[in-house]
C-alpha cells in the first residue's frame, strides 16, 4: 500500500474538514480529495499493465489522477507543456505510452497534436478523461514513474522512479521541514516537473499542509522563457502562501521586484530555491529584503530533493545537509555519489545500481553541510592549463540585474567567453558594467574576456536549456560557434572527422539491408545474424577501451577519464545481445561459442593492432561508426523488423536501449573529439574510422535479406510515390 494513500486516507477520517488542495474557487478539503482518489482508482484499475500520460496545468484534477495512480501496476508519464510535437513523439514511443489521462479540455488539447484512436468518459470521475493512442501496449509489472529530462541533446531522456523512492524522498523533506510549521503551499513550477510533484504535492500531504494550485499563465508563465514577477506578486499577496519553490531565476525576478519597491511578501516562512546553481551574491540580497530562502541540491535520478538547507541547520554558500534517507559518498575527484533513493534506471537501459553517480562536484565539511562546485563534464581548461568550473561563474553573472542568463566556455582558449541573454529593460551597456563589475571578484583566470548578446533566451523550446533553467551547454557551444571563436568560421575536429569520412560512411548506408527493412524484404534469420555479429564486436568494446586507456600517455589523462565513464556504461552489454538471440528463438550459447564474420573478425583484430602498435587514440574510429551508425538506425529500423516479424520487446534490448544510449553518447563523444588537437591523432581517429565503416559495412552487406516480391515491389513504388 501506499505510504500517501494511508496518510490521505488518515487525514480524510481524522481531519476530513481541513482544506487539502485550493484554487481560486474552489476548496478542496481531505475527505472529499481521499473519496475523489478513491473512485478514480476504482476506475483505473482495469488499466493496469499499460503506461499513462499524465497531461495538462495544474490543477486540482492533475493531483486527483496522480495520486489515484499511486501503486497501481502502471507506467506514469507527467508530460511537460512545453514539449514540442517532435518530443512528444519520442516520448510517447519511447515510454510505450497508450493512454492519456487528465481533464476532458487538456486531453482535448493534447489530441489536437497528437490524435487519439478514442476518448474514454470516467463515469466515477466527471470531468477527467481517458485517451486511447493507437500505440502498442506495453506490458508493466509494477508502478513507476518516468519524468523525462530535456537533456544536452534535446532528446528527452526518460528517469524511471518507484514508488519506494518517491515516497522516502517525499518523507525525507517533511521531515526535514518538520520544525518551521508550514501551513500552505503555493505550486508555482508546473506539477509535471518532479521538484514540484515530490516536494510541493507529496510532502504537503504527509504534513497535512495546504497546496494552493493556480494556472501557470496566472502566475506570470508566458511560453517557456517569459515570466511576470508582477503577476506572480499578484498571487502570491492573494493566496498569502507561508511556502513556495523557486528556481534560480524566478528567485532573481522576485529580487529585482523587491529591490525596486515592491512589498516583500511578509507571510513566507520558507522559500526553497533548487535547480540550478544560485550565486552566493543572490542569496545576500535575499536575506537583505528578509525573504527566507533556502538553497537545496537534488536530481531527478535521486527522486529530486537530495540535500536541504532550512531555519535549524543553514550554512551560507552550502546546499544543506543531506535528507535523512540518503547516503552522500566523494570520490577522489570530488564526484559525489548518492545512496539511498535512487531510480530504477532510464527507459530502454539496463536497471539502476544501489549507487547514482552525480557528475556534479563536491564536498562535505564536518557538520555536513554540502558544498557543490559544478558539473565534471562542464570543467574545462584555458589555453593557460587553468580549470575552471563555468557554473560559478554564469551564476555570478546572473546574479546582476542586467543579466538574465549566461553561459561560459574558454576549452583551450586565451581568453573565455561568455554569452548572454540581455534581461528585458536593460542595454547591452548595463551588460557591460555588469561584466566589469563581477569580473572585479573573479580570479584572473575565470574571468569573462568577451561576451556576446544571445539571439533569443535559452530555453526548452529551443533546446538551449532544461526545463529547469539548467544551460544545455554543448548545444549553445554549438550554436554560438563561429561567433565564440571571433567570428572566424572555425571547422572543430568533430566536423573535419565527419567529412574526411563521408564517402566511407555512405559505403556503409548503401548496404542493401538499410533499404531492404523498410520495404519488408527481411527475416527472422537476418535479424539473428545480425544478432550474432553485434555479439562477438561488442563483447571486446569494454576490453578495446580498456587497452586503449592503458596505453594513453600521462598527458592524455583526460581521455582516460572519458574512457572510465563509457566503460561503466558499456560493462556487460554483450549480455544483452544474448538475451535478444534467445528471444528471437536462438542458443545464446551456441553464439557465446562461436565465430564472428570474417567481417567483423578483421575489425576487432584491426582496433586490437593500431592501440598495441599504432596510435591508442585510433579506438575512437570504432566509437565514430558504431555510436553514429546506433543513433541514425537502430530505434527507427528496430521497430520496423519488431512489427515485421512479431517479434517481443525482449528481442530488442541491444537495439532500443543504443539507439537511446547512443544519443547521450554521441554528445559527450563530439565534445570530446573537439578536445583533440594533435594531428597525429587526429589522422589515427580519421583513418580508423574509414576502416571500420569499410568493414562494418561489409558485415551489414552480408545479412541474408527476403526474396523481393511483388507485392514488397508495389509497396516500394507507393512509398516512392
Amino acid at each position: 500500500m501506499s505510504l500517501l494513500l494511508e496518510r490521505l486516507g488518515w487525514l480524510a477520517q481524522h481531519h476530513a474538514d481541513g482544506v487539502a488542495l485550493s484554487n481560486e474557487s474552489t476548496d478542496m478539503n481531505w475527505g472529499q480529495l481521499h473519496q475523489q482518489v478513491i473512485q478514480l482508482r476504482q476506475a483505473l484499475l482495469n488499466h493496469a499493465g499499460r503506461a499513462i500520460a499524465l497531461v495538462g496545468d495544474n490543477s486540482l484534477t492533475w493531483v486527483v489522477c496522480d495520486l489515484a495512480l499511486l501503486g497501481l501496476a502502471v507506467r506514469v508519464v507527467p508530460i511537460p507543456g512545453f514539449f514540442s510535437r517532435q518530443q512528444l513523439d519520442h516520448v510517447i514511443a519511447q515510454a510505450h505510452i497508450s493512454l492519456v489521462l487528465g481533464q476532458t479540455t487538456d486531453v482535448d488539447h493534447f489530441a489536437e497534436m497528437i490524435p487519439l484512436d478514442a476518448v474514454l468518459p470516467l463515469s466515477s470521475a466527471p470531468g477527467i478523461r481517458l485517451g486511447v493512442l493507437p500505440a502498442k501496449a506495453a506490458t508493466i509489472q509494477s508502478y513507476e514513474k518516468v519524468t523525462f529530462t530535456s537533456g544536452s541533446t534535446g532528446t528527452p531522456k526518460g528517469v524511471r522512479l518507484g514508488l519506494q523512492t518517491l515516497e522516502k524522498t517525499a518523507l525525507g523533506i517533511a521531515d526535514a521541514m518538520a520544525d518551521v510549521a508550514i501551513k500552505s503551499h503555493l505550486s508555482v513550477l508546473p506539477f509535471a516537473t518532479l521538484l514540484e510533484n515530490v516536494a510541493g504535492v507529496y510532502a504537503p500531504i504527509l504534513q497535512q499542509v495546504t497546496v494552493h494550485i493556480v494556472p501557470l499563465a496566472q502566475l506570470g508563465f508566458n511560453g517557456a522563457t517569459h515570466f511576470n514577477v508582477f503577476a506572480f506578486l499578484q498571487q502570491l499577496q492573494r493566496v498569502q502562501p507561508q511556502a513556495c519553490i523557486l528556481v534560480p531565476q524566478l528567485l532573481m525576478a522576485l529580487v529585482l521586484a523587491c529591490e525596486k519597491g515592491v512589498p516583500v511578501p511578509s507571510h513566507l516562512k520558507f522559500v526553497a530555491v533548487g535547480g540550478g546553481k544560485v550565486a552566493q551574491g543572490l542569496l545576500c540580497r535575499a536575506a537583505a529584503l528578509n525573504l527566507p530562502v533556502y538553497e537545496g541540491y537534488g536530481l531527478s535520478e535521486c527522486g529530486s530533493v537530495v540535500c536541504l538547507n532550512r531555519p535549524a541547520a543553514r550554512r551560507a554558500g552550502s546546499v544543506g545537509k543531506p535528507l535523512n534517507h540518503v547516503e552522500l559518498l566523494f570520490d577522489d575527484s570530488g564526484e559525489i555519489r548518492v545512496r539511498g533513493a535512487v531510480m530504477l534506471g532510464y527507459l530502454g537501459e539496463a536497471p539502476s545500481t544501489t549507487e547514482i553517480a552525480t557528475g556534479d562536484l563536491g564536498r562535505q565539511d564536518e557538520e555536513g553541510f554540502v558544498y557543490i562546485k559544478g558539473r565534471k563534464k562542464n570543467l574545462f581548461i584555458t589555453a593557460y592549463g587553468r580549470n575552471v568550473n563555468p557554473e560559478w561563474v554564469e551564476a555570478e553573472l546572473s546574479s546582476h540585474p542586467a543579466i538574465a542568463q549566461a553561459a561560459l566556455f574558454g576549452e583551450a582558449m586565451p581568453e573565455n567567453v561568455a554569452v548572454i541573454t540581455v534581461r528585458t529593460g536593460f542595454q547591452w551597456t548595463d551588460v557591460a558594467a555588469a561584466i566589469a563589475e563581477v569580473n572585479q571578484r573573479l580570479p584572473n583566470y575565470a574571468r569573462v574576456g568577451r561576451a556576446l548578446a544571445a539571439d533569443e533566451p535559452f530555453s526548452p523550446a529551443n533546446g538551449l536549456a532544461t526545463a529547469n533553467g539548467r544551460n544545455c551547454r554543448s548545444r549553445i557551444q554549438q550554436h554560438y560557434r563561429n561567433r565564440i571563436h571571433n567570428g572566424e568560421p572555425v571547422m572543430s575536429f568533430f566536423e573535419q572527422l565527419n567529412q574526411q569520412t563521408e564517402r566511407a560512411r555512405g559505403y556503409l548506408l548503401s548496404a542493401p539491408v538499410i533499404e531492404a527493412v523498410p520495404e519488408g524484404r527481411f527475416q527472422l534469420t537476418g535479424y539473428r545474424y545480425f544478432l550474432e555479429q553485434a555479439f562477438h564486436h561488442v563483447k571486446h568494446t569494454v576490453p578495446l577501451m580498456m587497452a586503449c586507456g592503458g596505453r594513453l600517455p600521462q598527458e592524455k589523462e583526460w581521455v582516460r577519464k572519458a574512457l572510465a565513464e563509457y566503460i561503466e556504461d558499456e560493462y556487460g552489454h554483450q549480455e544483452w545481445i544474448l538475451n535478444d538471440i534467445a528471444a528471437c528463438g536462438g542458443d545464446k550459447e551456441a553464439v557465446r561459442n562461436g565465430v564472428p564474420d570474417f567481417s567483423i573478425e578483421l575489425m576487432v583484430s584491426f582496433l586490437y593492432d593500431q592501440i598495441e602498435r599504432q596510435n591508442p587514440m585510433a579506438f575512437f574510429g570504432m566509437v565514430m561508426v558504431l555510436e553514429g551508425t546506433s543513433i541514425k538506425l537502430a530505434t527507427q529500423m528496430g521497430k520496423i523488423v519488431q512489427q515485421k516479424l512479431e517479434l517481443p520487446d525482449q528481442a530488442f534490448s541491444y537495439l532500443y536501449s543504443h539507439g537511446e544510449l547512443d544519443q547521450d553518447h554521441f554528445e559527450f563523444f563530439r565534445s570530446l573529439m573537439d578536445k583533440v588537437t594533435q594531428p597525429g591523432d587526429q589522422q589515427a581517429i580519421i583513418h580508423s574510422a574509414n576502416i571500420v565503416y569499410r568493414l562494418y559495412g561489409d558485415m551489414l552487406r552480408s545479412i541474408p535479406l527476403a526474396q523481393e516480391t511483388p507485392a514488397n515491389r508495389e509497396r516500394s513504388s507507393h512509398a516512392v510515390a
